[in-house]
């Protein structure tokens, strides 16, 4: 639904991005985002816990992302003082019961108490920001940090201001929030928020096993998407799949990874299935594009296993070095642990490359295994092998999951799809109320697309 379309187009759709740290490299599809609700009309004012630094900068989107959010740390006293002077001033009660409130939901201990004192400090320099832009309602990215402040920023904008009562919602994305529920407090940031954005059918069925049914009226399914005209392939059609293991008989066929080196991303096990291949006379390279603690680690793997004349580690890289990678590689590999629902896998499932994962969290909404890709159990490197030889002596059935890869991710993982949903939920849930009941069936009738 675009702004000019249905009476959404009535709403004006003006919104504070807020994640813990902004841009950032695995914060791309937030960039993205951003920029395709823009595109609809979406007014987005954006801002980071804490300043990116220059290795956050990798591209000429980033720095422009950089000049255009305010960062809340490191604390610049003057204008600190300054947000809790104006706080203060405006509403001493509203300052003293939302700084309660950031005590009350304190987790035990005296740590829990001095993080959650931080989070009012900042939450009050965000709310002086918005409030500034005239900007009502926060959107944080992840259960983390950014949705701690964006609780109290909202709740001390709506205890300043009664009449035009604030509002907060985030993103919900995981595994990492679901690891441990007690410390991200997921039931009690459900309660507070109006309402949360789930990447996955998977991230949505979390939320409800730790609060309630009753939860699920505030809880919508949207992708994450990838921009499709960025990421087609230049080769010819029908050519996928199949070119890309035949293209040079001399060249040992490549496998491509993309993202941080830690330790649930499951590189280890790429190495030891890579090793295992090589045991079979099927020797392959490896190209492993990220930075992470485990990049010595995997290095270290890597001489072990007799590869490393056969694994290139390239560090992070911006989306303009790596869509080569992309194009010239012959299959896409993401072995993990834990996931989301990876825009990794998207790039690569829309640049028509064949793809390996793992059979965890939201992975299977995305890849559907033996249609647009194989999928195996998460830490079998003996089950990993057998699905890489299967589609390095098949170069057919590479190109017929890619083919069907690319058809899903047209389907369902687009940006300006995302986008679209997006911008007509803003639209709806920062309505007036009785607009916002109006439009209920409406709703539902787009989740349930």
């Amino acid at each position: 639904m675009r702004a000019s379309d249905g009476e959404s187009a009535a709403v004006e759709v003006k919104v504070a991005y807020l994640c813990s740290l902004y841009p950032a490299i695995s914060h791309t599809f937030i960039a993205r985002e951003i920029a395709a609700l823009r595109e609809l009309g979406a007014e987005i004012a954006t801002f980071s816990i804490h300043r990116a630094s220059a290795k956050d900068l990798l591209s000429d989107a980033d720095r422009a992302a950089y000049e255009s959010t305010f960062a809340i740390l490191p604390v610049r006293w003057r204008k600190l003082l300054a947000a809790h002077l104006q706080a203060i001033v405006a509403g001493p009660l509203a300052y003293l019961a939302t700084l309660k409130l950031a005590l009350r939901l304190a987790p035990r201990g005296a740590r829990g108490l001095l993080w959650q004192l931080f989070y009012f400090v900042e939450a009050v320099v965000l709310w002086q920001q918005c409030d500034r832009r005239e900007v009502r309602h926060i959107h944080a990215h992840l259960a983390n940090v950014a949705a701690d402040v964006a609780l109290l920023a909202a709740a001390l904008g709506t205890a300043i201001e009664r009449e035009r009562p604030w509002s907060w919602s985030f993103t919900m994305h995981g595994p990492t929030e679901f690891f441990d529920v007690g410390h991200f407090r997921l039931a009690l940031k459900l309660r507070h928020a109006r309402f949360v954005i789930c990447i996955s059918d998977f991230a949505r069925s979390q939320l409800i096993a730790v609060s309630d049914l009753d939860v699920s009226r505030k809880l919508h399914v949207v992708h994450c998407g990838v921009p499709l005209d960025r990421f087609t392939r230049t080769l010819a059609a029908g050519a996928a799949g199949s070119a890309r293991l035949e293209a040079r008989a001399d060249a040992l066929p490549t496998i491509l990874y993309v993202g941080r080196l830690v330790p649930e991303k499951g590189q280890g096990v790429l190495l030891q299935a890579i090793a295992q291949l090589h045991e079979r006379g099927r020797p392959v390279r490896a190209t492993l594009v990220g930075e992470g603690p485990q990049r010595r680690s995997l290095e270290a793997i890597a001489e072990q296993l007799d590869l490393t004349a056969h694994v290139r580690f390239t560090g992070a890289l911006g989306q303009e070095q790596i869509l080569p990678l992309y194009e010239s590689a012959s299959l896409f590999c993401l072995p993990s642990f834990a996931e989301g629902v990876p825009c990794v896998l998207m790039e690569a499932m829309a640049m028509e490359l064949p793809v390996i994962s793992t059979f965890v969290a939201g992975i299977p909404e995305l890849v559907e295994d033996g249609v647009s890709g194989l999928l195996v159990a998460p830490g079998r490197a003996d089950r990993l092998a057998l699905a890489l030889e299967r589609l390095l002596v098949d170069p057919a059935l590479c190109r017929d999951l890619a083919s069907s890869a690319r058809e899903k991710v047209v389907e369902q993982f687009s940006s300006e799809r995302s986008a679209e949903q997006l911008y007509a939920i803003f639209a709806v849930e920062l309505a007036p109320t009785p607009a916002r009941r109006a439009s209920a069936a409406a709703l539902t009738a787009l989740d349930a697309a």
